[in-house]
């Protein structure tokens, strides 16, 4: 019985992968060039809604060179933040149009281990923009957020985020 399942499973897939007329897709597939443009045309577009949401709500931000934009409101006190550092932060996570996806407000402060913990680059890079009492937003285009895939829950395919986060002071 099983190696019926296992011959019918292998057919179907096989199968399941051609089209209509039972060709395999033979289409011309984009090339290095042809990926290359689209890439900077879409980096391109979600600087543009990055930039206009920045002039929509007045905010002071600058750009790192890797891209990430940042406003720090406070800047904290004490050491930066190196590899290893155990960080609690407190946060809001939106979307570019406004959507809250993440809040400590109704998950918690989220602690993280700077440089080892499973986070966005754009996040890694921001928490190493604060210190111990520091307060900054920080705007993170999709190739710093959670790219081509989204995190599967709240954040869709290449989604800009908006992260307002404060770093509790050390006691």
């Amino acid at each position: 019985m099983l190696i019926i399942f296992l011959i019918l499973a292998v057919s179907l897939t096989a199968f399941s992968c051609r089209s209509e007329s039972g060709n395999v897709y033979q289409g011309k597939l984009p090339g290095k060039k042809e990926l290359a443009d689209m890439n900077r045309y879409l980096v391109q577009k979600d600087r543009e809604r990055i930039e206009s949401y920045i002039d929509r709500r007045d905010l002071p931000m600058k750009e790192s060179p890797s891209g990430l934009w940042y406003y720090i409101e406070v800047a904290g006190e004490g050491s930066d933040f190196t590899d290893n550092d155990r960080i609690i932060m407190e946060y809001d996570c939106f979307l570019i149009d406004g959507t809250l996806c993440y809040s400590s407000t109704e998950l918690g402060p989220r602690e993280l281990i700077l440089g080892r913990s499973e986070m966005e680059p754009g996040l890694n890079q921001a928490l190493r923009m604060l210190k111990p009492g520091g307060k900054g937003t920080f705007i993170l285009p999709p190739f710093l957020a959670f790219g081509l895939k989204g995190d599967g829950k709240k954040i869709p395919p290449r989604s800009t985020l908006v992260y307002e986060i404060r770093i509790p002071s050390k006691k």
